[in-house]
Parts: C-alpha cells; sequence; structure tokens
C-alpha cells in the first residue's frame, strides 16, 4: 500500500527566497529540501569546499608530489562500478598530464572479489609499483595493505566508503568518512574523493615550481566526476550539486571527453540537453554493465579515449553489455517473483533469497528491485567461489544496512565472512550453507530496527500546482537543476479527468487529461491496461521534443482512481 504525502517546509523560508526573486512554485520546491537562501543555489566552483578542508589531502599531494618528481611508478587499483571507473579514469587522465607514471588495474569481481585484497597486491605486483593508489576502495583492505608492505609497496588509499573498527596501515588515507576528517561533505562519491586529491596535487606541483608552462586544468574532467557521483547514488548534498552541475554544464557545452560523448551517442540521448537523469539512469548503468557481466576494463578504455572512433567502438561493446544484463535480469526478476508468490508479507520485515543460477553481477540490481516492490531491505545471494554465496542488498529509508549487518555479524561471529557498504546498499560473503541462518538473523535485525509503520511506502509529492503553474518555462527551469539522491526531483499531486487514453509501443499509456479548463498531454510508462475516468496522479512536469518543437508534458508517477465527487 502507499500513501500520499506532501513534503513539510518552512513558510519563511519559501518568502525568503520568493523575495530573493526565485519563481514561486521553486521557491516552495527548494524550501521543501532546506533550502534558505538563493546563495545555497548557486553552482560556481568557487562554492566547492576547499580541499584542504579534507584530511590527509595535502599530505597525501605531498607524497605524490615527490613521486611524481622521483619518475615513481603509480599504479591506481580500481573499482569494478562507475563510480570506481570514473574515479580510476580522473587519477588516470590527471597524473597523466601532471608528469606522472600511472597505470592502473581493475579486479574482476567475480575472480578476485572487492576492495585490494592480498590476491589483488599480487596481481599488481607484476607491474613492479612504488605505489598503490586505490579509487573508490581501499578502507576496509587491512590484510591487502599489510601484503602490499611486506611486498615494499606503499599504498595510499582514497575511498569514500564507511570505515571498520580497523583502518588499513596505508601510508595515507583520504576518506571523508574516516575518523576525525572535519571535511563537511561527508556524501562525496569515490571520484569526488580522487578530483579532490588531484586539486590538491596540482597546487602542491604548483607551489613547487613544477608547471613550466600551462597547468593541467581539472575542470576538464568534471564530466567523469558528475556521471560517477550520479551513479553511485550518493547524497546530493550542496558541494556535489555543485560538481554535478559543473559537469552537466561541460556536456551541454559540447566539452565533454570522447567517452561520454560516445555513451551519449549509444545512449541515444541528447548531451546539449544533458541532465542528472541521463547521468543515473542511461549512462550508468551501460557503464555498470562492464563490470557486472565482463571487466571494468571495457569501460575505463571508453573514459581514456582521446580518439572518436576508439571510444565508440567501446561504447558499443558496453551497450551491447547493457542489454545482455537486463535481459540477465528479467530471467532473475520473474523467479524472484516467483519465489515471493506465496510469501505472506504481514509481519515480516525483510527479504532474502538465494539461488545457486543467479548471475552475480545482478543481484545488486535484482535486490533493489525486490525492495522497490515490497518496501522491505532486500538482500539477494548467488553463488561465489569455493563454497561462498555473495549477497548484495539494497535498503529503505530508516533502515542503515551497514550497521545492519554489522549487528548480524556481532550476535552471531561467524556467520557472515566479510560485508561492507552504506546505509542504503552493502555486500556480504557468506558460506552456503549459512544462507538459511542468515535469513533469520538478518530477519531478527530488521524486525528489531523498523517498525510497521516503517514498511509503508510513502510517496512524497509538493504538494498541488494551480493549472496556471504548469508551464512549459517551468518544466525547462527544473530540467536544468540537478535533482537525485537527497535532493529529489519535484513532483505534485493532482485529480484529473482522462479524456482520453490509447496504448503506445505495446507497453505504455498515452493520456489527454483535463484539469480544470485545461487539458495536458500525459505519459504513463509500463502501463498498458486502462486506467479510470478519474484519478488521482503524482506527476512531474517534463520537455517533450518533438520533430523540432517543445511542448509540455506530464509524467504520471503514481495513480490510484479517485473516489471523489
Amino acid at each position: 500500500m502507499k500513501r500520499i504525502v506532501s513534503r513539510k517546509y518552512s513558510e519563511g523560508a519559501r518568502n525568503a527566497l520568493e523575495q530573493e526573486g526565485i519563481d514561486p512554485v521553486l521557491a516552495r520546491v527548494y524550501a521543501a529540501r532546506g533550502i534558505l537562501s538563493s546563495g545555497e543555489l548557486e553552482r560556481s566552483l568557487e562554492r566547492l569546499v576547499p580541499f584542504g578542508k579534507l584530511k590527509n589531502a595535502q599530505r597525501m599531494a605531498e607524497i605524490l608530489a615527490d613521486a611524481v618528481k622521483g619518475g615513481k611508478r603509480l599504479l591506481i587499483v580500481a573499482d569494478y562500478d562507475s563510480d570506481g571507473a570514473t574515479a580510476c579514469a580522473v587519477g588516470m587522465r590527471a597524473l597523466a598530464a601532471m608528469g606522472a607514471r600511472v597505470d592502473y588495474i581493475v579486479p574482476n569481481r567475480f575472480e578476485y572479489g572487492y576492495g585490494l585484497t592480498p590476491e589483488i597486491v599480487h596481481l599488481a605486483s607484476a607491474k613492479k609499483p612504488d605505489f598503490i593508489v586505490t579509487v573508490d576502495n581501499g578502507i576496509a583492505s587491512v590484510e591487502g595493505v599489510s601484503e602490499a608492505k611486506s611486498l615494499g609497496i606503499d599504498v595510499l588509499v582514497t575511498d569514500h566508503h564507511l570505515p571498520g573498527e580497523r583502518l588499513p596501515d596505508a601510508l595515507c588515507i583520504v576518506n571523508p568518512n574516516q575518523p576525525g576528517c572535519e571535511f563537511p561533505s561527508k556524501h562525496l562519491a569515490g571520484v569526488g574523493v580522487m578530483f579532490y586529491v588531484m586539486m590538491a596535487l596540482r597546487a602542491e606541483l604548483r607551489n613547487r615550481g613544477h608547471f613550466e608552462g600551462k597547468e593541467p586544468n581539472l575542470a576538464a574532467l568534471l564530466d567523469l566526476v558528475a556521471l560517477g557521483t550520479v551513479a553511485d547514488v550518493v547524497k546530493l548534498d550542496a558541494n556535489n550539486r555543485v560538481l554535478v552541475s559543473q559537469g552537466l554544464k561541460r556536456i551541454r557545452e559540447g566539452k565533454a571527453g570522447e567517452g561520454i560523448r560516445a555513451l551519449f551517442s549509444v545512449a541515444r540521448r541528447d548531451a546539449a540537453r544533458a541532465s542528472s537523469y541521463d547521468l543515473g539512469f542511461m549512462l550508468g548503468p551501460r557503464l555498470n554493465a562492464a563490470g557486472r557481466l565482463e571487466d571494468m576494463s571495457i569501460g575505463i578504455e571508453c573514459l581514456l579515449s582521446r580518439e572518436e572512433g576508439r571510444a565508440f567502438e567501446f561504447a558499443e561493446r558496453l551497450d551491447g553489455l547493457n542489454r545482455e544484463r537486463k535481459s540477465i535480469e528479467s530471467q532473475m526478476q520473474q523467479e524472484a517473483n516467483s519465489a515471493l508468490e506465496s510469501v505472506d508479507f504481514d509481519g515480516k520485515y525483510s527479504i532474502s533469497l538465494f539461488d545457486p543460477e543467479w548471475h552475480q553481477g545482478i543481484i545488486g540490481i535484482l535486490a533493489s528491485r525486490i525492495k522497490d516492490r515490497h518496501h522491505r531491505p532486500s538482500v539477494a545471494f548467488a553463488r561465489g567461489n569455493e563454497g561462498e554465496i555473495k549477497g548484495s542488498g539494497r535498503s529503505i529509508p530508516g533502515f542503515h544496512l551497514r550497521d545492519a549487518l554489522d549487528l548480524v555479524s556481532k550476535r552471531y561471529p561467524g556467520l557472515i565472512l566479510k560485508f561492507g557498504g552504506h546505509a542504503q546498499a552493502a555486500g556480504l560473503t557468506l558460506r552456503e550453507e549459512s544462507f538459511s541462518a542468515f535469513r533469520e538473523a538478518f530477519e531478527e535485525a530488521a524486525s528489531s530496527l523498523l517498525t510497521e509503520s516503517d514498511l509503508e511506502k510513502i510517496v512524497e509529492t509538493d504538494g498541488a500546482l494551480e493549472a496556471s503553474h504548469m508551464t512549459l518555462d517551468l518544466a525547462k527551469r527544473m530540467e536544468q537543476e540537478v535533482w537525485g539522491q537527497g535532493f529529489p526531483e519535484p513532483q505534485f499531486e493532482g485529480v484529473f479527468s482522462v479524456l482520453n487514453q490509447r496504448v503506445v509501443g505495446e507497453k505504455h499509456l498515452k493520456l489527454k487529461l483535463g484539469f480544470g479548463a485545461r487539458t495536458f498531454d500525459a505519459m504513463l510508462f509500463f502501463h498498458a491496461d486502462p486506467v479510470p475516468e478519474k484519478i488521482r496522479a503524482v506527476y512531474c512536469l517534463s520537455v517533450n521534443e518533438y520533430n523540432g518543437s517543445s511542448t509540455l508534458q506530464l509524467l504520471i508517477r503514481h495513480w490510484e482512481e479517485n473516489q471523489g465527487s
């Protein structure tokens, strides 16, 4: 069951924003997202938190500057998702531009698993690096860092994941979530952390007189930073909104790298109208498909390509992998739904599923789909190596998934072999025979941390709109904003008469809706059955581009029959 509620906001903040010249509807929207003044909406790079506030960024810059000057070999060890791929590309391009000897490796998730493991260290050692630089991983790699040190390799950790009880004994760690770091933006993605380290390094090399000619323009990497930040679904706080906004601006102006442009091309999206939706739902999945099904080096090479044809070849491979991913995911979803058909969800607070035939690279998406459908913390498992199963979990608001796994681990020592992650997403490893025990322990933890009201899905809106406010101009303004995790895209509610409806593309409804004296075109995607003559709908304002003209279109996100008169 879903319940529609309007977001609360401060009337004082709304009034203040209106007085500063903000559109009345947008003033209400921004106030509901905690914005108090128009200054908080500025997106210039000057609004970024200085890198000096990020613990150890200066120290790591000094170490890297010494390495650059001394001709030392640097090896980036990347993660196999979009955040890790973009962070690796930022590091490769920035370090090379600053004169470093740099290479990278990215672990195959099926052979080596996540993070800087001892096995990855031995793989890395074949390249004879003086330093290993982790991106989007490493904060939990206690054994891997120890192994590297035993081989005479220093490790520099850049990460954003939550640390465990023990930090690795690395030469230097930059992570906004490590103890003692007062950096105010705790939601930097891994690519954001690497970008900050590169800013610190450039400043250090500048101070040393390293740049005889023109120094590298790191703003040219902001398209990568934007993609990794949005695709990793981190909270879009003020600092991240600046990074994403600046990256989107470069993409719209035609200043993106060849890899990003190629990804827009294969996704059939207009880069001149690039939005956070494009990054999160069109480019991100294509990039992630490489790590899910094959090897993320395909994605990294796409991002590093400086030649249009080569970038397009990699992008086409990514597009093909994404189509394959969709097919596998669809089959797994059918199997999961079938397994849950007979489950009585009354009094059930979590979902844990395991199928020995499921694809290890797709279980994170599957867990997300199950969570969305049943609004419960969900973990999907597939077979790993040597009697182990790998799990990927997704959570609902109010349930910190990593902390819940930590609670299970403490209550039942040895049950979980390893785990890590965030509040809303986490991964873990079990022995296959321990699945049933984990399912019971996880349900026990969920039932102790959640209430029945937490399991009711809330559809939040920004209230109702007057017909006069439902304009193409407002839709265009909203399209230019950066929306995403923690700063949700505005959606409104209203009661409409359904004047006309027809199925398009075999699975979508195109609607003509009446509202007061006006009519509106609307789309209800992935729903082909007729809707009642009067509906209460939750919708977004969108711009429909067709044959060179722009018109207003409502996108229906949720609907129910209107029971009123």
